[in-house]
């Protein structure tokens, strides 16, 4: 039970730094248009930051959950593979 809420919670989190990953790609400047600042001063190094943090915990986060998908398979088919 507690790996299945695990899985889901790693693959939200998976989704969600995905999906943050292409909004930024899409659309730099997202963070001034809604917070109103410009932290970077306009030189994208905020947003190339942005990039490299979700696309890190994007693959760290699929990867979990790929270790809780196969391991909740594992013990349910008893541990036969």
């Amino acid at each position: 039970m507690v790996r299945n809420r695990r899985f889901r919670l790693e693959a939200g989190l998976a989704v969600l730094s995905a999906l943050l990953f292409v909004v930024t790609v899409a659309w730099p400047e997202w963070i001034e248009a809604i917070f109103g600042v410009d932290p970077d001063h306009g030189d994208g190094s905020l947003e190339w930051l942005i990039l490299s943090v979700t696309a890190l915990c994007a693959i760290g986060a699929a990867l979990r959950a790929r270790a809780d998908w196969r391991a909740l398979h594992d013990t349910a088919e008893g541990g036969a593979r």
